[in-house]
C-alpha cells in the first residue's frame, strides 16, 4: 500500500513539483505530514532527483534541440572505457547545454547519444566543432539530427510531465 502511495505522489509532483504538502493532502485526502513523509521517503530511496523547472526555451533563447548519434572506432576495455567516461563527464562540465549522453545501441551501429540545446545553428556548430576536435581519437562517425523548438509544427512540447501517466 505504502508503495502505490509513493507512486501516486510521484505522479502528482512529476506533473507540478510546485504544489505544497498541504495542497497534495487534500487531493488525496491524507494529511500534510504523512505527505511531507512521503517525499522525504521518494527523496531518500532516490525516486527524486532534483526539484527542476522546464522552462519555454524559446522565451530563454533556445532554438534547436539537436540529438547527436556517433560511432566509436572501436571498442575499448571496460578499463579504458571508464576512462573514457571519466574525461566526458569533464568535458560535458565545460558544455552546460548538452542535457543528456550516454552509451547505447541503435541506428546503424551508433554506440553514442548526446542531447544538447542551442540558442542559433552556430551556438550548434561550435559544439560539434569542440566535439569533434576533442573525440576525433574515438569517435568513428556522428551524425545529429536537429529540431527547430520554435516550429509551430511541434507535435509535444519537451516536459517530462507526459511520463507520470505511464509510470
Amino acid at each position: 500500500m505504502k508503495t502505490q502511495k509513493l507512486i501516486e505522489l510521484l505522479k502528482v509532483l512529476m506533473k507540478n513539483c510546485k504544489l505544497s504538502d498541504r495542497q497534495i493532502a487534500r487531493r488525496f485526502g491524507g494529511s500534510q505530514p504523512t505527505v511531507t513523509r512521503l517525499r522525504t521517503c521518494l527523496e531518500k530511496q532516490g525516486f527524486v532527483k532534483s526539484y527542476t523547472v522546464v522552462p519555454n526555451f524559446g522565451k530563454i533563447g533556445y532554438k534547436i534541440i539537436a540529438f547527436t548519434f556517433s560511432s566509436l572506432k572501436g571498442y575499448p576495455s571496460r578499463e579504458s572505457a571508464l576512462k573514457i567516461v571519466q574525461k566526458a563527464k569533464r568535458w560535458l562540465e565545460k558544455h552546460p547545454n548538452v542535457i543528456y549522453a550516454a552509451d547505447g545501441q541503435g541506428l546503424g551501429g551508433r554506440d553514442l547519444v548526446m542531447v544538447s540545446f542551442h540558442k542559433d545553428y552556430d551556438d550548434y556548430t561550435k559544439l560539434m566543432h569542440d566535439f569533434a576536435f576533442e573525440w576525433g581519437g574515438v569517435i568513428d562517425t556522428f551524425e545529429s539530427f536537429i529540431a527547430n523548438l520554435m516550429s509551430e509544427l511541434t507535435m509535444r512540447e519537451f516536459d517530462i510531465s507526459y511520463l507520470a501517466d505511464h509510470i
